[in-house]
């Protein structure tokens, strides 16, 4: 695990600290995160300051992740001025999964079968991203390959970023099952890792189809319009509430209370704004364990129709 960190001479220097360390950590050998990479983002803290741990989950590759979300705790860090945040990546589903396990996070912002999880070791939830349309999976294939309806998938290959994913793998596989396919018999199931390589699997070949969810397809196929000339969205499947924002039980009230107030407001200001944008996110809500219900309903009929989870 990488660790690298600065002691700020004034809350002032922030920002620059935290910019810093993201480039140190992006540039320092010039390859891919080698296994257990797991970086951490923000400074340290002062005499009078605590820095809490803000994991989220595996949305992108370490190094994407990091993009997205330093922002984020660079504003949270300069607003709150009773501490800092360190946003801690994980090298994989497994990894994160186990970190909620062991209580490693302060606050997280895992997805919605995994707030499930935490709730069991002592997490509660205090907020979620909005958007609840986009919390859906979705099933990509090439445009020149010969599927057009769910069965040309029998004995093809599909790939997934892991099996605890639910908006790009559960979803997907109920959606599959729901339409007349075992996933267990009728397919064979490859989980890749991350979304990205789920999506560049199907696109180079590796597999038939991909599965994922709308925003890491968005951001992907801006990046590199090869994927959106060459790739379609062929099935998407229900939806369900967004990611969660979770707070461990001896997280002070007050610190949750500031970081909630400020994701509530970020549409509020031109800075808050374009962090949403790159998200990409309209905003954030309220929210408490009880809206998640419907996840749990789901989670009792896709573990006993599709697949053990246990």
């Amino acid at each position: 695990m990488i660790d690298r960190r600065a002691v700020p001479e004034n809350p002032g220097r922030r920002r620059w600290l935290g910019l810093g360390a993201a480039s140190l950590l992006l540039a320092a050998c010039g390859r891919e995160p080698e296994p257990g990479y797991a970086p951490r983002f923000g400074p340290a803290p002062q005499d009078r300051e605590r820095v809490y741990v803000f994991g989220v989950h595996p949305l992108h590759n370490p190094r994407r992740l990091f993009e997205v979300y330093g922002p984020l705790m660079n504003l949270l860090s300069e607003r709150i001025s009773i501490a800092n945040f360190r946003l801690e990546a994980s090298r994989d589903y497994a990894d994160y999964d186990r970190k909620l396990e062991t209580r490693q996070f302060d606050l997280a912002l895992p997805n919605p079968y995994q707030t499930l999880k935490a709730m069991e070791h002592g997490y509660r939830v205090f907020a979620k991203m909005g958007d609840d349309h986009n919390f859906r999976g979705i099933i990509l294939v090439r445009k020149d390959s010969d599927i057009r309806r769910i069965e040309d998938l029998r004995g093809r290959a599909v790939s997934y970023p892991a099996p605890t994913a639910l908006a790009a793998t559960m979803l997907p596989q109920y959606y599959l099952h729901t339409h007349g396919l075992d996933v267990n018999k009728d397919i064979e199931n490859r989980y890749v890792g991350s979304q990205e390589s789920s999506i560049l699997n199907v696109f180079q070949g590796h597999t038939t189809a991909g599965a994922t969810w709308p925003l890491p397809w968005q951001a992907l196929s801006r990046e590199r319009p090869e994927l959106a000339q060459a790739l379609e969205v062929k099935w998407q499947t229900e939806t369900l509430p967004n990611n969660s924002l979770m707070t461990r039980n001896d997280v002070p009230e007050a610190v949750v209370s500031a970081v909630r107030e400020q994701l509530l407001r970020l549409q509020d200001s031109p800075e808050g704004k374009a962090i949403l944008a790159h998200l990409p996110l309209s905003r954030f809500e309220t929210a408490d364990d009880a809206t998640y219900a419907p996840v749990r309903e789901f989670i009792h009929r896709f573990s006993t129709t599709v697949r053990p989870l246990e």
